[in-house]
This record gives C-alpha cells, structure tokens and sequence, in this order.
C-alpha cells in the first residue's frame, strides 16, 4: 500500500465534532462526536495503527444529546469537554459539560472491532459547565499545555473562565468578560493563544475578531470586519506569537499580526464554500490546514509567514528589520507559499480537520455524513522541511 494513502473511517451517524486526544502522545488518537436526532449520541476513540494502515475504534454512549463540539484535556487522557444540544420544555438548549471515559474502556477492544459497539459503555459526567444566566455554549477552550484545571466557555455574548476543581467534578467560574454592543451578539467560535504565558483569548463574533486579556478580561484588539461574512474558525501560530489564522463563510481564510489589525497578512481564497477550520501544524507552522463545505480539504505551505520563512529560525525581530535588507540578497528570498494538496475524498461539508497529537505528518478530517479520513502530508514535502 502506497504510504501517502488515504485511511477512510465511516461512522453511522452524521458527525460534525473532531479533536486529537492532545494528552495522548504516544498512540495517534481522534476523537470524534456524532449528531443523531434519534439514536443515543456518541463518542467515537479512533485509533489509527500507522504501521499496518488501519483504524480501530472503541464507543462511548454520549446520551446527554447531539454534539457539536468536543475539546479534549491536555493533561489527562480520560477527559473531555463536549458542548451538545438537548431538548428542554420544547426549545432546544446548547449545553456544556465535563465528562471521563470509564477507566477499562480499553479493555477488550480488540478482540473484534464490532463487539464495542454491541454493549457500549458511557460516559460518566464529572460535571456541568452552563448555569441559569449563560446558556447556548458554543465551544469549550482548554487552556493550552495546561494541567487540564482551566477551561473557557463561550457562550452567548459570555466568555466565561472556569476553574475545575476535585478532579473536575466541580467548575467554578473565576471570571467572565462580555460582548458589548446593539443586538443578539454572540461569540462563534474562539481560540486560546499559546503564547503570553497562556493569557490571552481570541475571539469569533459575526464578522469581527477579538483579543482578550484573561487576566483583566478586557478586549486588547478588535478586526471589525474581518472577514466579509460570519467568522466561522480561528488559530493562533504555534510558534509566532501574534500571528492568527482566521477563515469564514466568504470562502477565505486570512492570517492577521494583532499588533497591525488594519490588513490581514496574507489570505487564501483558494475555497469555493463556506470555510469551517483552519489548522496550524503543531511543529511545522508552515503547513495549515482548511476544512470546507466544498467538500475539501486543502493543505497550505505557508512558508513566507512562518517562523523558517528562509528555511531557518527566525524572529519575528529578525523578520521586521530584516524586510528592507533581504531585497538584494537573493539567496535569503523566502519560498513560495502554495497549495501542496487538495483532498477530496469527501463527498460532504467538512466540518472539521485536525493534526495528530503524537505524529506532525498526519491529520484526520470529518465530514457531515461521518466519513473520516486520516491523510499524511506528502512525502516529497516532509523531506524537503526536515533535510
């Protein structure tokens, strides 16, 4: 079998929630959430074995309802966030909540790959993330490289900074910082920044983009209009701390530097729908990936904007002075940033793509009628980054 080979997974359900398990750096693992109307929700552990090219999978119940997101912890393998939507006195309700997978969940997953999904076992609450005044979570954020004791939920016009006490089975909020302005505002989607030692947010609300101070949850930048239509994903630059990748229903996806919000740094328009995901590689932030519902998933070299624009470290000083001074020494000029790879082994809206916790050269993506498909970066690119 060819090793840049596709690995196709179906699930049954419809599915639009993907995370790595982040805690998990030995075996590559995905999690993923369905959405069913009638059946019990679950969660899918995909494990996928990469010397012999095949994905087990074990099944957790997930009864709570359908899930929309899924986060998982970074420092306990066990447990997970899910924001899911449940039926209340005739009106639908998003709700979040912390959860554990039973410890023996492993426990005879092989022996068939069907007999898990015959007796499922289920997930055992630890404890809820929503009260009375703040319902409609949109996503759950851990902090990032944490000890897995913080979570952000955005919900409605709240972002709300959680403390997880007694092993997660209690949260207490510890902050909270509010959209201001006319109308049914409402965060989409956000992302925890990585760097400043863990204590800024950036946040999706319609078309704009905002950064928060969590120490002081105050608003330090805001990109009106950022996108031409509703921003649907964000992601900081692993390695450069005040680069931020954003991608919306106008089919774009654009990288911002938050100290100059007036231009994005580069966008891409090579999307023909509406863009879900945007994904930095965790070790090489060259490479992005952007999930759409255009059924594809494209992989970007975005080598100008990367920390090794010349295929060396640099810093972000280095990169400012060093604009002017490059111009005539050909031998510094960055490489091209392109389109490595279009995947389309989608027929759906892809809703979500993510990297391998435990191996940089490979990423799993989801679409809507529960295909996942795990893929590699190609082999001819992943020498030509590492020689």
């Amino acid at each position: 079998m060819e090793d840049d080979a596709p690995v196709i997974y179906g699930l049954e359900f419809q599915a639009r929630a993907l995370t790595a398990q982040t805690a998990e750096t030995d075996a590559i693992r995905f999690l993923v959430g369905t959405q069913s109307l009638k059946f019990d929700n679950q969660i899918h552990i995909i494990d996928f074995d990469d010397e012999n090219n095949i994905i087990n999978k074990n099944v957790l119940l997930h009864q709570a309802g359908e899930i929309w997101h899924i986060g998982a912890s970074p420092a306990d393998k066990a447990v997970l966030t899910t924001c899911y939507n449940k039926t209340s006195d005739s009106r639908v309700v998003s709700c979040a909540a912390v959860w554990r997978m039973p410890s023996d969940w492993e426990t005879g997953s092989h022996e068939s790959p069907d007999d898990s999904a015959h007796n499922p076992q289920t997930l055992e609450l630890l404890c809820h993330l929503d009260d009375s005044a703040h319902s409609n979570a949109a996503c759950v954020l851990w902090e990032p490289m944490g000890d897995g004791k913080r979570v952000i939920s955005l919900a409605d016009n709240h972002a709300l900074l959680w403390d997880l006490q007694e092993s997660s089975t209690q949260a207490t909020v510890s902050s909270t910082a509010t959209l201001e302005g006319k109308g049914q505002l409402k965060f989409t989607s956000g992302k925890w920044s990585p760097h400043h030692n863990c204590s800024q947010l950036a946040t999706a609300n319609d078309t704009a983009i905002r950064g928060w101070d969590l120490r002081t949850m105050s608003q330090i930048y805001c990109i009106e209009n950022a996108h031409g239509q509703l921003v649907r994903d964000l992601d900081f630059n692993p390695n450069r701390q005040y680069y931020l990748a954003s991608c919306g229903d106008d089919c774009k996806v654009k990288f911002w530097d938050v100290r100059n919000v007036q231009e994005p740094v580069k966008s891409l328009e090579e999307h023909s729908h509406w863009v879900w995901s945007v994904r930095y590689n965790h070790s090489h932030d060259q490479l992005v990936l952007t999930a759409s519902s255009d059924s594809r998933l494209i992989l970007s070299n975005m080598v100008s904007i990367s920390s090794e624009p010349f295929g060396h470290l640099v810093d972000d000083e280095e990169l400012s002075e060093g604009e002017d001074n490059h111009q005539e020494d050909k031998s510094k000029e960055p490489l091209k940033d392109s389109v490595v790879s279009t995947y389309e082994e989608h027929e759906d809206s892809v809703y979500a793509a993510e990297w391998s916790s435990a191996d940089p050269w490979l990423f799993a993506s989801l679409s809507y009628d529960g295909r996942l498909v795990i893929n590699r970066v190609p082999r001819a690119l992943k020498y030509r980054i590492l020689l």
